[in-house]
């Protein structure tokens, strides 16, 4: 078909036109070569079995287009001396981007023994998909990637992350025609309506329509085409169409509406900046329609394969063992003239290179790709400006984010001109009391404003939408550029994001590997308006399971805190923000929380992870305790320290430890996790044979699987949240998944030795009071007076 576009090209020369596809076979050739090829990679005899990979691994279809656009690219970056970055997102891309990068030798900067001649291409090709070699798809191990291509959705999100507060950088985003499909990169369309003309960057999508997926036609391409432009202009893009099946023709097309595009960004971008334009922009996007499978084989035993889905992964099977397919893949791999291409030592020829741009303009070199050369110290507060006064252990209360607003607002101010921090969460800033940050800088919004809205910002750092997608994705293409983050959600709906944080903790524990990749900031989640606080909203509100998600991930990039106070909170944020290359995950309450520690004490208590509050024991350290009572959360621990004030009122010669757990991951072995106590330190702590009862957070059977291994742990018996809710009581919550101070004191006597008979009315008495909490609810609504009156009195 011949090619369209909806711009008269302003027009290639021939000797424009000659280098471009040199360069595109060229990366195709390489493409092709890394799926096959083990050896005689210049083709300098004819192709032996001996010289095909034994396992053919790899996926070749979307290749030529993603070839197609990085040549095109080089083309522009070079030619407007751009500052550019590109999101690659078909899922299996790789031969290309590494072809591409191995042609502009950043391929060879990285890994200097895949070196630009024959002995590194066949080192190039070797390594694919091979024992010991590198993924079939887009990785951290590719030089100029930040997203990883084996999970499908994300691109465009983290397009838009990369452009944010980035206002000299153009981030292209290849769309694969089955990512379209996803419902977060349907979410990610709407990006656009947050991206400041003035101070972010901008981001040109590419929406690469080959037609199929593994085995069915993808729904964009099969759209008619006045449908498909109807719906991204809906999006906001204005599109502009490229298709066709004949080289020159597509090449000269492509040029056109790449050069086209950017014109309009640069108008978009003078006029908002130079001219005072304050209209949202309707930012132009590329619709590029080739074949899959584009050059490869037309046909294989008979049945068409290009521009099907057979072309999907590999075309031609059982090289090896099947002459006619060996055949077919020398005439395929010799169609592209490799002779043209390379020389005698196969480095590429000057025509392949002439459109490849210099230095860190090129895309595989430039370090906006490698976000932890960029990265700067955040200016934090000191933690005493925003500190609460604790004189003694609860006798005021805080609600803990509320106090960490004021925290982030001070950091906001303090980033307001380097502008390397952003505040992100859907539709719940305000919810979740953090709306102090406000007055530092307000909602990221291009869209309409009316007289009833506030806080809207042009150029706001605090960013909502109602898609965790969109905002994990955000965030990752802001750290994985060099910045910096904070992710607050409802614990419950962060679930939403599971898959996402999945690919996040392996690209982390990748790039640890890595000696070329610096550390980036850590991803940080801030999990409020948590599971024994959503009695309002009831069960459908109640999931505290994202942090045994988390903890199954890779010890080394992962942490979980549960900060039982405003000050442990603080103090806990600090630290986060302060590092490097993990996925900290912290819990914290929204509601009125009494307050435990002093500043001081909250600071040594958080950096030692877990520890005994002897404040609120009755052992006097001349014997061991009789009974451990440990907690983790803020709730659980209020809990705890109720039960210890009936412990002591009832059963005063009773020796009670009190330990409370901030780092969950302390409970686990130092051999499992960096932050792992010892067996002796464990022991020590909990006792190796005495009654543990752990009031924890989230679902019991984290903290067994953790401390199983423990010599304690046939004595540990954890209260935690059952799958048991409703829109009831707060105290109603915790009694009804017996974690409430009553049920902890009838736990204490059931596991004590002796206390069985001799506590036996004290036991009656506690459970006299579950069935007056239950009968009282249920006449006045409200949780009895001793529950809502209650305080610390020591």
């Amino acid at each position: 078909m011949p090619a369209q576009t909806q711009q008269e090209p302003p027009g290639l020369t021939d000797e424009e036109l000659a280098q471009l596809d040199a360069h595109w076979r060229a990366a195709n050739y390489l493409s092709a070569g890394q799926i096959y090829l083990m050896a005689n990679p210049l083709l300098t005899e004819p192709l032996r079995p001996e010289h095909i990979k034994p396992r053919l691994l790899g996926h070749w279809g979307t290749a030529p287009g993603l070839n197609l656009v990085y040549t095109h690219l080089n083309r522009v970056i070079k030619a407007r001396d751009l500052n550019a970055l590109c999101i690659w997102g078909p899922g299996h891309g790789g031969p290309a981007v590494l072809a591409n990068s191995w042609l502009e030798g950043s391929y060879t900067e990285t890994y200097p023994d895949i070196t630009r001649d024959a002995p590194g291409m066949a080192r190039l090709f070797r390594q694919f998909s091979f024992p010991g070699g590198v993924p079939s798809h887009v990785a951290p191990e590719t030089p100029g990637s930040i997203h990883e291509g084996g999970e499908l959705g994300y691109s465009l999100s983290h397009a838009y992350g990369a452009a944010f507060d980035n206002p000299d950088l153009l981030v292209a985003c290849v769309i694969g025609d089955g990512e379209a499909e996803t419902g977060p990169l349907a979410a990610s369309w709407h990006s656009n309506k947050f991206l400041d003309p003035v101070g972010d960057g901008a981001v040109l999508p590419i929406l690469h329509l080959n037609g199929y997926k593994i085995a069915n036609p993808t729904v964009p391409a099969r759209l008619p085409e006045d449908e498909l432009d109807a719906l991204l202009r809906g999006y906001g893009h204005d599109p502009i169409h490229v298709a066709g099946d004949e080289p020159a023709a597509v090449h000269r097309a492509l040029a056109a509406a790449m050069d086209t595009a950017l014109d309009r960004i640069a108008a978009l971008q003078h006029a908002a900046r130079s001219e005072g334009v304050t209209d949202r922009p309707r930012w132009p996007m590329i619709v590029l329609r080739t074949p899959k499978g584009w050059t490869g084989p037309a046909e294989v035993d008979g049945l068409p394969v290009e521009d099907t889905w057979r072309s999907h992964q590999v075309p031609l099977a059982a090289v090896r063992d099947n002459p006619g397919h060996l055949r077919q893949l020398e005439q395929w791999l010799r169609s592209y003239r490799p002779e043209e291409l390379f020389d005698e030592h196969g480095a590429p020829r000057p025509d392949v290179l002439a459109c490849i741009p210099e230095g860190a303009r090129r895309l595989g070199a430039t370090p906006h790709a490698n976000g932890g050369l960029l990265v700067r110290e955040l200016p934090l507060p000191p933690l005493e400006k925003h500190a609460v006064e604790v004189d003694k252990p609860g006798a005021t209360l805080h609600e803990p984010t509320r106090v960490l607003g004021g925290m982030l607002q001070d950091l906001m101010a303090a980033t307001a001109d380097r502008r390397d921090f952003r505040l992100l969460g859907p539709d719940e800033t305000a919810s979740n009391r953090l709306e102090a940050v406000y007055a530092a800088s307000g909602k990221a919004w291009q869209a309409a404003v009316l007289d009833v809205d506030e806080h809207l910002d042009r150029h706001g750092r605090v960013m909502e939408i109602l898609s965790e997608h969109t905002c994990q994705g955000w965030l990752e293409g802001y750290l994985l550029t060099g910045r910096h983050g904070l992710f607050s959600c409802y614990e419950a709906f962060v679930h939403i994001v599971d898959s996402m944080v999945n690919q996040h903790i392996k690209w982390l524990r990748t790039t640890r590997r890595l000696s070329w990749r610096a550390p980036i900031a850590s991803l940080n989640y801030l999990l409020t308006s948590h599971v024994w606080r959503q009695d309002h909203n009831g069960f459908s509100h109640q999931d505290p399971g994202f942090v045994d998600h988390v903890l199954n991930k890779s010890p080394e990039a992962v942490r979980v805190y549960f900060p039982p106070d405003a000050n442990t909170l603080l103090s806990v944020a600090d630290h986060v923000l302060r590092s490097r290359d993990y996925v900290n995950v912290i819990v914290a309450g929204k509601q009125p929380c009494f307050d435990w520690l002093s500043m001081e004490q909250a600071k040594v208590h958080c950096a030692r992870g877990a520890g005994i509050w002897d404040w609120a024991g009755t052992e006097d350290g001349s014997r061991e305790p009789d009974v451990v009572l440990a907690c983790a959360g803020d709730v659980p621990t209020q809990e705890v320290l109720a039960a210890a004030q009936l412990l002591r009122r009832h059963l005063p010669e009773l020796a009670v430890r009190v330990v409370n757990v901030v780092d969950i991951a302390r409970l686990m072995p130092r051999e499992e996790h960096p932050h792992g106590m010892t067996d002796f330190e464990y022991d020590g702590l909990f006792t190796r044979d005495k009654p543990v009862i752990f009031a924890y957070h989230g679902y019991p059977w984290l903290i067994h699987r953790l401390a199983y291994r423990r010599t304690g742990h046939p004595h540990l018996h954890v209260r935690g949240y059952k799958e048991i809710g409703t829109t009831t009581t707060p105290f109603d919550m915790v009694v009804s998944n017996d974690l409430d101070r009553y049920r902890l004191v009838m736990d204490v006597i059931d596991r004590v030795p002796g206390l069985a008979v001799r506590a036996a009315a004290v036991r009656q008495r506690m459970e006299d009071a579950r069935l007056r909490h239950h009968a009282w609810i249920r006449e006045h609504g409200v949780d009895m007076p001793e529950v809502t009156d209650w305080s610390w009195d020591g």
